[in-house]
């Protein structure tokens, strides 16, 4: 790995205030980000990726390589949750199993969001498909935990129609914004794009760095219950999304040769859902334990990758470019 690509990251401001709040909580500080704000700033953020994607999209022309990353983006969401199944029926239950199984076949809104702001910082960038392949990463994980808990489940007690998850999937919040802005940035001219760049642009770095402070705060109140569970989920928070990470990054090159694309599905291979599968678990497998794969995904995985883990697949990455 290269030491100052590690050493960039790590003194980034964004993560630093991650840091933050997660010493915050540790020294039991009242720093907190009021839950309303804290929404506005995930829908400026979702919002403003979109958008930014739809620019440059509108700016592509349509070859392959778009085909071919969005069908290799859905292989990997529904690969991903079938082998990690088997790996954690090794320690829980098919419910547990399943939902955790679907939270890391599926993807991070935040974590890409982060990747994006890593790229920049390293003067890269990335295809505004990307943003459409992230979105359409979301649905296949949670469907296929979905059937892996059917087929496995002897009581046979999960009752939800597979097209209820499809329908929930794609209407939450952050795919339905996500999608939506990269349609209307899509549309938009660039006369109409430059009347809101200070929003979508100027501000960004701002909003997501008082945002990972937020999620620092969230992780450092869940990591201390959730290490009480044992050491098999945390080894597999980590292991697997490093796994993950690492084989994109060598084989992507069979879908892209352009570095910015490959690191972002690098990314979204080792990331994980801790918005979109908990909400979806909720409604079709009650009996899942959200004090899971929820920490998992946002106390373990989500740290892992912004410190550690970005760096390591953009350097697999130069060197097998």
């Amino acid at each position: 790995m290269n030491l100052n690509l590690l050493f960039d990251n790590l003194t980034n401001p964004a993560l630093l205030f991650f840091l933050l709040g997660i010493i915050a909580v540790k020294l039991k500080s009242d720093l907190e980000i009021p839950p309303n704000s804290s929404k506005f700033i995930s829908l400026y953020l979702l919002f403003s990726i979109g958008f930014k994607g739809g620019q440059e999209l509108a700016h592509s022309h349509f070859n392959l390589e778009i085909v071919w990353s969005v069908l290799f983006g859905i292989i990997i969401a529904l690969a991903i949750p079938i082998y990690s199944y088997f790996v954690l029926r090794r320690k829980f239950n098919v419910y547990d199993s399943g939902a955790i199984a679907a939270a890391y076949g599926s993807v991070s809104a935040v974590t890409f969001v982060t990747a994006a702001s890593f790229l920049e910082i390293q003067h890269m960038s990335f295809s505004g498909h990307m943003v459409a392949v992230m979105a359409l990463m979301e649905a296949p994980a949670i469907i296929v935990g979905v059937i892996l808990i059917r087929l496995f489940d002897d009581k046979k007690e999960i009752n939800t129609s597979i097209l209820s998850i499809v329908k929930h999937s794609f209407t939450n919040g952050s795919v339905l914004l996500i999608l939506g802005s990269l349609v209307i940035g899509l549309l938009a001219s660039d006369e109409q794009a430059m009347g809101i760049k200070p929003f979508t642009n100027d501000l960004f770095k701002g909003f997501l760095a008082i945002f990972l402070l937020d999620m620092g705060i969230v992780s450092g109140k869940k990591l201390s219950d959730f290490l009480k569970s044992g050491w098999f989920a945390v080894i597999f928070a980590i292991a697997i999304p490093l796994i993950n990470g690492c084989l994109v990054a060598v084989v992507s090159h069979l879908v892209t040769n352009d570095i910015g694309n490959r690191f972002m599905l690098s990314v979204l291979a080792a990331s994980a859902s801790y918005i979109a599968v908990p909400a979806a678990m909720k409604i079709a497998v009650p009996k899942a334990n959200p004090g899971l794969f929820l920490p998992m995904a946002l106390a373990v995985t989500f740290p892992f990758n912004i410190t550690l883990g970005m760096p390591l697949y953009l350097s697999i990455i130069q060197i097998n470019n």
